[in-house]
């Protein structure tokens, strides 16, 4: 019966699942999409828990095939298992009910603000500017929105004119829309979307700000994305 064959794939989804029904662990994901490996006491820093607690959650998500681990020396990294596991607590970060907090204090008001306005969203750019990218491409007819996402030739084209290096062949599909949780509208992920962010940040059109995963956009990236995709000022800058 149909129901019989799909109660195996039905628990399996429920694990997933339940790997992120935990505050601490979805925490840590969300650390983790800035794309960069972290160590235990790192992520147990940035959590607020006791360091066997941290351990006793990173192997869960690593054994769940969320996370992955590299070792160096004594030191244990982890980073997300790959770019759809970033966009999957993306999406699912966008689609919790975003209720308003007040900030405890300026600094951490101006960390929310920073991160809503850009960021990196594993390796590829999101928030305000990301999503503005994703818009400004799709405005110009590099993107084509009507059978499904695809970079067109004129994006190609686009491309080539930049600099922007794709990697060669792969599985993953060029361009891919992955939908942002603090402006709730979709950003191009894919290995388009990694190559531009890569891109940005090499030329330096958009810089990290501190240990977060937010980035500032340079006066040299205004002048790039202002000249090739038309950006404005007040969209580039902090809001």
């Amino acid at each position: 019966m149909e129901s019989e064959r799909t109660q195996p794939a039905g628990r399996e989804l429920a694990a997933v699942a339940g790997l992120l029904a935990d505050g601490t662990r979805a925490a840590f994901c969300l650390a983790l999409l800035d794309g960069r490996a972290w160590t235990a006491g790192e992520l147990a820093r940035h959590a607020g828990v006791a360091a066997p607690t941290a351990t006793e959650h990173l192997n869960r998500l690593v054994g769940g095939g969320l996370l992955a681990e590299e070792r160096q020396g004594r030191h244990r990294y982890v980073r997300l298992a790959d770019p759809q596991v970033a966009e999957l607590v993306e999406q699912l970060a966008a689609l919790a009910p975003g209720r308003p907090e007040r900030p405890a204090t300026l600094a951490a008001d101006g960390r929310r603000r920073a991160l809503a306005h850009a960021r990196t969203c594993y390796d590829h750019l999101a928030g305000a500017v990301g999503v503005a990218i994703t818009d400004a491409m799709t405005a110009q007819g590099l993107l084509d929105w009507t059978h499904g996402l695809r970079l067109t030739a004129e994006g190609e084209a686009w491309l080539g004119a930049a600099g922007v290096a794709l990697p060669p062949g792969g599985r993953r599909p060029a361009v891919r829309p992955c939908l942002d949780w603090t402006e709730r509208r979709p950003h191009l992920a894919g290995a388009v979307g990694a190559a531009l962010c890569r891109h940005a940040l090499a030329e330096g059109w958009v810089t990290r700000i501190g240990t977060t995963r937010a980035v500032a956009v340079t006066p040299a990236g205004r002048h790039a994305l202002h000249a090739t995709l038309g950006l404005p000022d007040e969209v580039l800058g902090p809001r």
